[in-house]
């Protein structure tokens, strides 16, 4: 990048016809999905159906097809907000640049190798395609796409562009939405960011009048029925309010996400009386609800749970230990994960109990008898802190099993997991918005050699597919979300976008303290936070590679 006018003139880098070159390309790489899609079965596939053995076998074959078949929804998604902006007359040359990029790279990396982690790489000859089959995607709208897409001049005028903050139209198209974005904005500029990473420094709960403010804005309510006291939006508004949020801070989205889920557990699960009690006192921010899923050896194993509930006339006395029990201590009502029946192993003994506990202090943090717990400190991801929890006869309410009967725990769980996954890729769009932010103003206000840091071509190329790729993760968030709305499955594309926007959040915040250089590595700075935290969105609601396991199994069975 230059710094002065005449310098900073980039020629225009739009490849002519672009939307039908791209049109073009996404019918080659289908059938290049196509392709590897039956080669990848005819090695997993046994009598009609998956063989397990083989599936584990073959691992990363299959996880490489998830992370191949995710591109292939992330170009069409980038594709198709791309065409709805343009048919909105809303896009202009940088929302073109930015699909174009999208497109250049993402077309090239199939072919050089798609990254499912650092030391793993997945490419297009892996899966035992022919260099016919390879040539046969190679057409030349793909060809020119990788060639002329994503060049360093291509970078540099997307860089131009976000110079003064504009990363591109999101396409919400929605003038509520618009206005939720707005609001939450402002309520994260102002009471979120200027104290966000003292409290991370110093390892402090979020305040509670945070929290109050919260309540009274409607996070907690947000997709809850009116007639339980909440707003009854969709799940569209809350990937636009949990973006918002965590962009100020992972620990404020992610107090969403506690509600988010128990309220979705109840919504869907619960008896008609349980809906009445319950979901009018999480959706004003009465009662702060946590989930109570996992134990020290089970980790993604849930039919391994080994927590006991026995019941005993009008109570369940519960007995086991559970661990990584997010906001744990300072909340009212547990949804917890036990086994109910010990003589059926698996997943088919598993329920769900709505467990009330008295809120804890940093004195007592686990006030209730039979229940006692320790904090576990950790890298990131702080404002509401993880303990490990012991249960010896704790006792509650039968009433209090979510639904009318036992065993049917998983399978309510499972219901929310598209709702739990959605909401986590918008943490990550929030996470790894604010790393670009802060990775930007950075190398605005940094000076060497004579001039910011901005103007030094490798610090804008970074920024630029930054840029572009938390536009790819956030348009496909919210495809999944609006297939969501519409009552139309989506796990696979909830797990897509869970998989990818956790990679984009770690990527863009590793770049932004490379952006910082050493200044990134000092606790004093907020990136320092960013890596933290962003670092944890490939472990929780399903690690990457469960993630891809489950994309995997969907697509191939």
């Amino acid at each position: 990048m230059a710094n002065t006018a005449e310098e900073a003139k980039v020629n225009n880098q739009i490849i002519e016809n672009l939307f039908n070159k791209c049109e073009a390309s996404i019918k080659a790489f289908d059938n290049l999905i196509e392709k590897a899609k039956n080669l990848t079965k005819k090695k997993i596939v046994k009598d009609g159906s998956i063989d397990n053995a083989l599936l584990e076998k073959e691992q990363f074959l299959c996880h490489g097809f998830s992370w191949l078949a995710s591109y292939n929804f992330a170009l069409r998604e980038i594709l198709n907000w791309a065409k709805n902006l343009e048919k909105n007359k809303k896009s202009f040359d940088l929302e073109k640049l930015i699909l174009q990029s999208a497109f250049g790279e993402y077309l090239s990396q199939i072919i050089g190798g798609i990254s499912m982690c650092q030391t793993e790489i997945i490419r297009a000859g892996d899966f035992g395609l022919t260099d016919e089959d390879i040539n046969a995607f190679l057409i030349d709208e793909v060809k020119g796409l990788i060639k002329y897409g994503n060049t360093n001049d291509v970078r540099m005028q997307i860089a131009k562009h976000i110079v003064d903050n504009n990363y591109g139209n999101v396409g919400l198209e929605d003038e509520t939405l618009e206005m939720i974005k707005d609001q939450f904005k402002k309520f994260s500029e102002d009471q979120v960011l200027p104290y966000a990473h003292e409290w991370h420094l110093k390892d402090e709960l979020i305040p509670m009048e945070i929290i109050k403010q919260m309540a009274d804005l409607g996070v907690f309510g947000l997709t809850i029925p009116e007639e339980f006291g909440g707003l009854g939006m969709k799940k569209i508004a809350m990937c636009v309010v949990t973006e918002e949020l965590s962009r100020g801070y992972i620990g404020i989205g992610s107090i969403g996400t506690r509600a988010e889920i128990a309220a979705e557990l109840i919504k869907l699960g619960g008896r008609d009386e349980q809906k009445k009690k319950w979901l009018p006192k999480i959706a004003s921010g009465e009662i702060l609800p946590t989930a109570v899923f996992s134990e020290p050896n089970t980790g993604s194993d849930l039919g391994s749970l080994k927590t006991r509930a026995v019941k005993e006339g009008n109570v369940y006395k519960i007995t086991g230990n559970k661990t990584w029990i997010t906001h744990g201590a300072r909340t009212d009502i547990m949804t917890m994960m036990v086994r109910t029946n010990p003589n059926e192993k698996g997943y088919k003994g598993l329920s769900i109990i709505l467990a009330e506990k008295p809120r804890g202090t940093d004195k007592e943090p686990f006030p209730a008898k039979g229940m006692s717990g320790s904090e576990i400190e950790v890298l990131g991801y702080r404002g509401m802190k993880e303990y490990e929890i012991a249960f010896d006869n704790f006792e509650t309410k039968s009433e209090n099993l979510l639904g009318s009967e036992e065993g049917k725990g998983f399978k309510q769980l499972m219901e929310t997991f598209e709702s739990a996954r959605i909401q986590t890729a918008a943490r990550a769009i929030g996470l790894a918005q604010s790393a670009l932010e802060i990775g930007l103003q950075y190398s605005q206000e940094r000076e060497q050699f004579g001039k910011k840091i901005f103007f030094f071509p490798r610090i804008a190329s970074k920024l630029a597919w930054m840029t572009v790729e938390t536009m790819i993760a956030r348009q496909i968030t919210y495809f999944s979300a609006k297939q969501k709305d519409l009552g139309k499955r989506c796990d696979i594309e909830a797990g897509m976008a869970k998989l990818l926007a956790a990679r984009v959040a770690w990527s863009n915040a590793d770049n932004a303290v490379q952006i910082h250089g050493g200044n990134g590595y000092a606790l004093e700075y907020p990136i320092s936070r960013i890596l933290c935290d962003a670092r944890v969105l490939n472990i929780f609601e399903g690690t990457a590679e469960i993630q891809a396991q489950v994309i995997a199994k969907g697509l191939l069975s």
